[in-house]
């Protein structure tokens, strides 16, 4: 395919990258990445090199390891949940909404719902994994029965969810003993996630993070239904040609999305914080870094564990400018945007051969 848009300029199509390529790619972006974020360093008055040598001595103490795997756990099951939506067509922005809505039912569970105490964290983990499925059915169901724009209305839906979390602190759930802090009364311990001893890394959400990018490949990859959802993100014309039910496939899709997002979000209340907080307390905008992790990963399940690890660590990385250069936080925040932008570019380069006159990119 060739376009041609003046005289000397003409955009054609590449052939396919093959996996050292698109590896390739990656590493491309994530340069691109760093050399933008060096040049706002560079503005802000702080010496680029100094700040990514803090950045990666500290991280990769003890201290900061930890709490990058308490960051990888949020993110890891967000990007796997977004990876089977995205290949199903479904363009999920409200893994973020969907999380805090897992918060909010494993937080029922835990205080308001009278139940013995051996059922408690295991009705919390399901509850919140339904809840967070739930909200994730209706911007689909609108897709599928009224057409109405996901991408609006998953958005949308994240706003209503903090919305929802601020007004249960504030108002209804908000501690007898928290002196006028926006928090709900601490959890009982039978509603606690187990730790590993001196972090906060609460183990059993972890490896269910690490067993679902292991379970969703293997579905995607290997099943008839996986087969099926891949071919729903083709479009509809494409899945009633084969005959796969187009509605009933994004449906499962946004389950599974939704339900992995709800688990992140009772990992955070079960486990990090012990109770529900104010939605940008429980949540550090964790939803909307798995939209970039999941395509940094190429949409592959296994993927996903490097380049949520990756987002962690930056996470992490902005915490620590923050405090030890005194950078603002939409400064140090500039990581996560500059890192989309860069993927962005790199996927159309790698898509596209640009050609100027002479020149070809």
């Amino acid at each position: 395919m060739k376009i041609r848009i003046t005289r000397y300029l003409r955009i054609e199509r590449r052939g396919e990258l093959g996996l050292m390529g698109r590896i390739l790619m990656k590493i491309l972006a994530i340069l691109l990445a760093l050399l933008f974020s060096a040049m706002i360093f560079a503005i802000s008055g702080v010496d680029p090199w100094y700040a990514y040598t803090l950045i990666f001595v500290k991280s990769f103490t003890y201290s900061g390891l930890t709490e990058i795997a308490t960051k990888l756990i949020p993110i890891l099951l967000c990007t796997v949940g977004l990876t089977v939506a995205f290949k199903a067509g479904v363009w999920n922005i409200g893994a973020e909404g969907q999380l805090l809505l897992g918060a909010i039912g494993a937080t029922w569970i835990a205080l308001f719902v009278d139940v013995y105490d051996q059922l408690r964290l295991p009705l919390a983990i399901l509850v919140g994994m339904v809840s967070g499925a739930s909200w994730g059915l209706i911007p689909v169901i609108l897709k599928v029965r009224l057409n109405v724009n996901e991408v609006v209305s998953t958005l949308m839906m994240n706003y209503i969810a903090s919305g929802i979390v601020d007004y249960l602190v504030y108002g209804p759930w908000k501690g007898a003993r928290e002196w006028g802090f926006p928090y709900t009364d601490k959890f009982p311990d039978t509603a606690w996630l187990p730790l590993i001893p001196g972090t906060r890394i609460h183990w059993p959400t972890l490896l269910l993070s690490v067993l679902s990018s292991i379970l969703v490949y293997i579905l995607l990859s290997r099943t008839a239904l996986g087969f099926e959802i891949k071919v729903c993100g083709q479009g509809k014309r494409v899945a009633d040609y084969l005959g796969i039910p187009y509605g009933s496939r994004l449906i499962i899709a946004m389950i599974i999305s939704g339900g992995l997002a709800g688990l992140a979000g009772v990992g955070e209340v079960c486990g990090v914080h012990r109770r529900l907080r104010y939605a940008s307390s429980i949540s550090s905008g964790y939803g909307y870094t798995a939209i970039i992790s999941a395509w940094l990963s190429g949409l592959n399940p296994i993927g996903s564990i490097p380049s949520s690890f990756f987002l962690a660590f930056l996470l992490t990385g902005r915490d620590i400018i923050q405090v030890s250069l005194g950078l603002p936080f939409a400064t140090s925040n500039i990581f996560n945007g500059s890192i989309l932008i860069s993927i962005l570019i790199v996927e159309v380069l790698g898509r596209y051969r640009i050609r100027w006159g002479r020149w070809t990119i």
